[in-house]
């Protein structure tokens, strides 16, 4: 693929486009650590000093990716959250929301990546204006889950919702590395007959957002 120079700014927005699906589409074969930003300049069609046009680095690219996949999954989440069944036991409706969160994100590995990788790699090589610009979408899809979750428990207040979207990032980011171990690890951690470490993640993920979310229900009351 070959382009001239973009000018314009559709042309612009047009060539950052292009950058960005052709770093999505790489991670279906490797993790982030894995692309370097020789190989993804090769794959677009630019040269490595052409993309840096677009992008201050190869994180802000992929922490740009991982916003667009926050909010793709955010499009997913909403109906199912909205028609999550509630059992009839105490917080039973903070259950079924925090439930039915996990659950979406177990579907979604590459999100639960990249999520992992966002402060101690992704963010850690970008300039002021891309981080200035990554912070505005965090924000947004923050809020955008704040909304979701309190429109589903109107009991809790504005900063226990904002609390509860925040904490979604952090706990799903904190428990992901374990939900690959390397084989080694998974071997031994089998021995003494521990559940898979997929089902143990599952597990964790799940627990951690329902008890978080009661947690602040209850403080919220």
């Amino acid at each position: 693929m070959e382009f001239r120079r973009a000018r314009r700014p559709e042309q612009v927005a047009a060539r950052r486009a292009a950058i960005l699906d052709t770093a999505e589409a790489m991670l279906a074969d490797r993790p982030v650590a894995g692309i370097s930003l020789r190989e993804l300049s090769c794959e677009v069609g630019l040269a490595r000093s052409n993309v840096l046009r677009y992008f201050d680095s190869r994180e802000a690219i992929f922490l740009e990716v991982l916003d667009r996949r926050w909010s793709a999954w955010l499009d997913e989440v909403e109906p199912l959250v909205r028609a999550a069944r509630a059992e009839p036991v105490p917080y039973g409706r903070a259950i079924a929301v925090a439930t039915a969160l996990a659950s979406s994100l177990l579907r979604h590995p590459l999100l639960c990546e990249l999520v992992s990788g966002t402060a101690g790699v992704l963010e850690r090589d970008i300039g002021i204006e891309s981080a200035r610009a990554r912070e505005a979408r965090a924000t947004a899809n923050t809020d955008r889950l704040a909304d979701l979750v309190r429109g589903e428990l109107p009991q809790l207040d504005r900063a226990g919702a904002t609390h509860f979207a925040t904490a979604v990032v952090v706990i799903t980011a904190g428990l992901w590395p374990s939900a690959r171990p390397a084989e080694a690890v998974a071997r031994a951690g089998a021995e003494p007959g521990r559940p898979p470490a997929a089902e143990a993640f599952a597990t964790a993920l799940t627990e951690g957002l329902v008890n978080q979310l009661i947690g602040l229900v209850v403080r919220s009351s």
